[in-house]
């Protein structure tokens, strides 16, 4: 009897072990279903979230789309505005003109003038005074050789095949370009007409280089002659309307005399 009764006993202790098992699995099986939940939990958040951030780059992209067309839009409608600006005003007709339109690229021919001034005195220096009438001539000699020089140099300037740059890279990185200081020509040049010449030619060369490089003629531009720089559009019109209020005062006081 006592057997049985130890048996029994056993067989309860075995099935509240298997119980007590069985309880733990489940537990376990359900903090395992419970951090997968809070897993999915947090990849719906992100997905919800990366989803919302994907949007968000599509409306920048579209804008940014937007802010470039019309970007190119008011960049056309400047250079139109420069265009009948340029037309408008023209080239300089007085000496002392601020606001007026500069022929990019163009060849300033004094420099060459003061060299062939230089080069005749010299050669006049060391004879007999010359009479008035020699001192003309000179003078006529004096230009035609000026204007020989400046044509020469003005077509070497036209010629696509001389390109006096170099590419240099930066501390940043950015490569650009900029006039190679040992060009046999440009160094030539200086050595036979001096600083002036040399810098008139530089000028010129860097002006076709920005502004037209493959067609290599001047191109007009609204230009800040007393700071030496680019004129804007503001500044032209302003140019403009005091030219339109002056003209108007001289009508007016012709009318009224």
């Amino acid at each position: 009897m006592l057997q049985k009764e130890k048996e029994k006993l056993h067989k309860k202790i075995h099935d509240l072990q298997r119980g007590l098992d069985a309880k733990q699995a489940l537990e376990l099986e359900i903090e395992q279903l419970r951090e997968a939940f809070e897993v999915k939990k947090k990849l719906e958040a992100i997905e919800m979230e990366l989803q919302e951030k994907e949007e968000g780059l599509q409306d920048m992209d579209d804008l940014q789309r937007t802010l470039v067309v019309q970007e190119r839009k008011t960049n056309d409608e400047l250079q139109d505005a420069r265009k009948k600006l340029i037309s408008w005003i023209g080239c300089p007709k007085k000496p002392r003109t601020i606001i007026s339109v500069k022929r990019m690229g163009n060849l300033d021919t004094e420099p060459f003038l003061e060299a062939a001034k230089r080069k005749f005195s010299d050669e006049v220096n060391g004879k007999a005074r010359p009479r008035k009438k020699a001192r003309n001539k000179v003078s006529e000699e004096v230009q035609l050789k000026a204007v020989e020089w400046c044509s020469k140099w003005d077509e070497c300037l036209k010629d696509p095949s001389w390109h006096p740059f170099k590419i240099v890279v930066d501390k940043e990185g950015k490569s650009k370009e900029i006039l190679d200081g040992e060009d046999e020509k440009l160094k030539s040049l200086k050595d036979e007409f001096g600083d002036k010449v040399h810098d008139a030619v530089v000028t010129a060369l860097k002006e076709l280089n920005e502004y037209n490089p493959s067609g290599r003629y001047s191109i007009l531009e609204l230009w800040n002659f007393k700071e030496g720089r680019k004129a804007t559009v503001k500044e032209g019109v302003s140019h403009l309307i005091r030219q339109w209020k002056s003209a108007k005062r001289r009508k007016t006081y012709r009318n009224y005399f």
